[in-house]
C-alpha cells in the first residue's frame, strides 16, 4: 500500500487557502529546517496509535514573521488608503491575519507530519483524517494537534525457511477434459426439457422452482419460478445453501425439499444477519443442456483449429487452475504456521475499509488462474457471505508476506507490472494496451504491484520449503457454486463494508479522527 508510508492528512473540501510558496514550510535556502516538535505515540487500541504533536512556537512565529515581511514588501498588496508596499506592518498584519494563518498552519501542519513520517517507527496503514479547518494556531504558545492512526500490527516473525508443507496435486485424466469443454460450450447451449422415464433432479439440470424461505415460523420470503442449476452450492444474493445438490437430487416435478440456507452480513434485516434459514424448494420444472456440436465455427470462435488443439488449451487451463489451487493452500498453510506466533487483532473499521480492496485482489487473482464469469461470481459470493472474516484472514495474509518481502528486500520492479498485463492480455485474448486502461481506470495497477510482491515472498519461501504430495481432495477442487438471483430475504441489502456513520466533530483540535 502506497498509503503506509504516508502520514499527510486528508483534506476536506473547505481546506484552507493554498499557501503563497508552499515550498517555504520552515526552509532555509539550503535545506529543509527541521521543526523543533514533540511527538507522544501511545497505543489506542488494535493496529492503533494515538499521536500528539506538540509544535513549538518559535518555529511558528518565525514563519509568521516571514509572511507578513513578504506582505509588507509586496507590491501586490493592497489596504485602502496606502500606496502598494507602503502599509504600515500593523495594519498589513490585521488585514490579513486570516489568510497568513491559515497558510501558515497548511505549512507547519506538512512539515510536522512529514518530520513525523521521517523520524518515527509508524507505518501508516492510510492517511491520518486530519482536518485542518478544525485546527487553529493559538495566538499563544504552541500549536498542538493530536489524532488516531492505523498502523501496520507489529510481531515477530519465525523461521520462514524449511516449513514442511502439503502439496494437493492431481493428474488430470480425458474425463476432466471433457467436463472442462462442456463447461466452455454452455454459453452456446439450449436449454431443454429432460426428457425418459422418471425423470428426477441431477447434478448439473437446471430447475425451475418454487420457494418458501422461513426463520422458524416466521415466513420471510415467496420466491415464484426461481430458476438455478444443481450443483454442490447455491448462492443467493444475500446468502448460501451447502450440500444443494444432495438436498435437490432425485426430486421430480411437483416434489418439495428442504434446503438450510447460511444468510450473508449483507442480508436487509439486520437481525437475521448470519443466522441460518429454512427453505421448501417445490420443483415446477426441469431442464438440461444440450451442447451445441462442436464445428469449425465453434473451434474458430475458441481460437483453435481442431479439436486437439482445443484439449491442450483446456489442459494447460486445468493445470493452471490447479495451480492457483496449489499456491492458496500453501498460503493458508504459511499463515497458519506462522499466525501461531503472531496473534493480533483488527479493528473492524480497517477491515470494512480493506474489504473492498481485498475483493479486487482476490477476483484478480481467479482471473489470472483462468476461472470462467461465472466461476468467479460464485466465489466471490462465497467470499461475501461473510466479508469481513474473509478480509481479515487475507490481510493477515498480506501482513505476513509483505514483512517477509521486507525483511528479504523483495521489490516490485517496472518491469514485473508490463509481464503481468502481457500474461493477463494474452490469457484474455485482449491487447496489453487495453488491459493496462483498465487497470488504470479501476485503480487496480497498486493492486496488482501488492499482488506480484507478495507473490515474491510466497515464492520465496515455497523455494525452501520441503512437500509432501497429497491428493486434490474434493473439498480443495474449483468450488462448483450455482448462482440465482434472488434474495431470502426481500428489501434493499446493506453493504457490511460501509462506515458507520461519524460523530459530528467537536472542532476541537485536541478530538482524535479515526485514520
Amino acid at each position: 500500500m502506497s498509503s503506509e508510508n504516508e502520514l499527510t492528512p486528508n483534506s476536506p473540501e473547505t481546506s484552507t487557502p493554498e499557501p503563497t510558496n508552499p515550498e517555504t514550510a520552515v526552509v532555509t535556502a539550503e535545506e529543509p529546517a527541521k521543526l523543533s516538535q514533540q511527538v507522544e505515540i501511545n497505543d489506542a487500541g488494535p493496529c492503533r496509535k494515538h499521536i500528539k504533536v506538540t509544535v513549538d512556537r518559535k518555529d511558528i512565529d518565525k514563519l509568521l514573521n516571514e509572511k507578513f515581511t513578504e506582505l509588507v514588501r509586496s507590491e501586490t498588496s493592497q489596504v485602502r488608503g496606502f500606496r502598494p508596499g507602503k502599509a504600515p506592518r500593523k495594519m498589513i498584519e490585521k488585514r490579513f491575519a486570516r489568510e497568513v494563518n491559515d497558510q501558515v498552519k497548511t505549512e507547519v501542519l506538512m512539515a510536522s507530519l512529514e518530520q513525523l513520517a521521517s523520524d518515527s517507527q509508524i507505518s501508516p496503514l492510510a492517511p491520518p483524517d486530519i482536518n485542518p479547518a478544525k485546527i487553529e494556531i493559538p495566538a499563544e504558545g504552541p500549536l498542538v494537534y493530536e489524532f488516531n492512526v492505523e498502523v501496520r500490527p507489529e510481531f515477530d516473525l519465525p523461521d520462514y525457511k524449511g516449513l514442511k508443507l502439503k502439496k494437493p496435486v492431481k493428474q488430470f485424466t480425458d474425463a476432466d477434459i471433457e467436463k472442462e469443454k462442456r463447461t466452455l460450450l454452455e454459453p452456446a447451449a439450449q436449454l431443454v426439457p429432460k426428457e425418459g422415464e422418471n425423470v428426477a433432479v441431477e447434478t448439473g439440470d437446471v430447475v425451475e422452482a418454487d420457494g418458501t424461505i422461513k426463520f422458524g415460523d416466521r415466513v420471510l420470503n415467496e420466491l415464484t419460478g426461481v430458476r438455478f442449476r444443481i450443483e454442490k452450492k447455491l448462492a443467493l444474493n444475500d446468502g448460501v445453501a451447502d450440500d444443494f445438490d444432495t438436498a435437490m437430487g432425485g426430486a421430480k416435478v411437483g416434489d418439495s425439499r428442504p434446503v438450510k440456507i447460511k444468510l450473508s452480513e449483507s442480508v436487509a434485516d439486520e437481525s437475521l444477519r448470519g443466522q441460518e434459514v429454512d427453505a421448501t424448494f417445490t420443483v415446477k420444472e426441469i431442464k438440461v443442456l444440450r451442447m451445441p456440436e462442436l464445428n469449425d465455427e465453434l473451434l474458430a470462435a475458441m481460437g483453435v483449429n481442431n479439436e486437439a488443439q482445443l484439449n491442450e488449451m483446456l489442459q494447460l487451463s486445468l493445470e493452471r487452475r490447479l495451480e492457483y489451487t496449489q499456491r492458496q493452500s500453501a498460503r493458508s498453510q504459511v499463515l497458519q504456521i506462522l499466525g501461531e506466533s503472531t496473534t493480533w487483532d483488527l479493528p473492524q473499521d480497517l477491515l470494512r475499509r480493506q474489504a473492498r480492496k481485498t475483493m479486487s485482489r482476490r477476483i484478480m487473482e481467479m482471473k489470472n488462474a483462468g476461472m470462467s464469469d461465472a466461476e468467479i461470481i460464485g466465489r466471490q459470493r462465497l467470499l461475501e457471505q461473510d466479508v469481513l472474516r474473509s478480509t481479515a484472514l487475507a490481510l493477515k495474509e498480506h501482513f505476513v508476506l509483505q514483512k517477509i518481502a521486507e525483511l528479504e528486500k523483495l521489490e516490485v520492479e517496472e518491469s514485473d507490472i508490463d509481464t503481468e498485463i502481457e500474461q493477463i492480455a494474452y490469457r484474455s485474448n485482449e491487447s496489453a494496451r487495453k488491459v493496462r486502461a483498465r487497470l488504470e481506470k479501476e485503480d487496480m495497477i497498486e493492486t496488482l504491484a501488492m499482488e506480484l510482491l507478495e507473490r515474491k515472498a510466497l515464492d520465496l519461501i515455497l523455494s525452501s520449503a520441503e512437500y509432501t504430495e497429497v491428493p486434490l481432495e474434493a473439498e480443495q477442487k474449483d468450488a462448483e457454486v450455482a448462482t440465482a438471483s434472488a434474495q431470502a430475504v426481500p428489501g434493499e441489502m446493506t453493504d457490511p463494508t460501509a462506515e458507520p456513520a461519524a460523530p459530528e466533530s467537536t472542532g476541537d483540535s485536541s478530538s482524535a479522527p479515526t485514520a
